[in-house]
């Protein structure tokens, strides 16, 4: 399981250390796509398995089903760290998700997601007051917090 949040920079040439404890449960190589609210989202490859086979039993007649699932597959890419922890992030996905500099990993069960500091902080602020009510909504589905 992934949690917590680190601060971390993108160097010159794309790379972004991913935090040492999230290493060992990514593994050697993971799928790193686009995310939704403007982040990245990056799975191990048993994590990235169950979304697949979630996307592929999606009704292929329904627009929705088939623009969620290219959203998710046209942006991913297999990746691995380097002998530092550093992944190197594709172009395409930085710009997706605004990733200049400064950055912010996020573990997030089972998964990870990278965002823009700027767009973290954004998202967190906006999102704060919301949060009680959102608790409130999801007593519907047994999660006691």
């Amino acid at each position: 399981m992934f949690m917590g949040e680190h601060q971390h920079s993108i160097d010159d040439k794309g790379r972004l250390i991913i935090p040492s404890k999230f290493r060992e449960s990514l593994g050697d190589t993971f799928i790193v796509t686009r995310g939704l609210d403007n982040c990245l989202f990056v799975y191990p490859r048993n994590e990235w398995s169950v979304l697949e086979q979630k996307l592929k039993a999606l009704p292929l007649m329904k627009s929705d089903a088939r623009a969620i699932t290219r959203f998710f597959f046209s942006g991913a890419t297999e990746c691995e760290l380097d002998k530092q922890g550093r992944v190197n992030l594709p172009k395409h996905l930085c710009e997706y998700a605004k990733l200049d500099k400064e950055c912010v990993v996020l573990g997030v069960s089972s998964r990870v997601e990278i965002w823009s500091k700027e767009t973290w902080a954004g998202y967190y602020e906006q999102s704060e007051e919301a949060f009680n009510e959102i608790a409130e909504k999801l007593v519907d589905f047994d999660i006691n917090f």
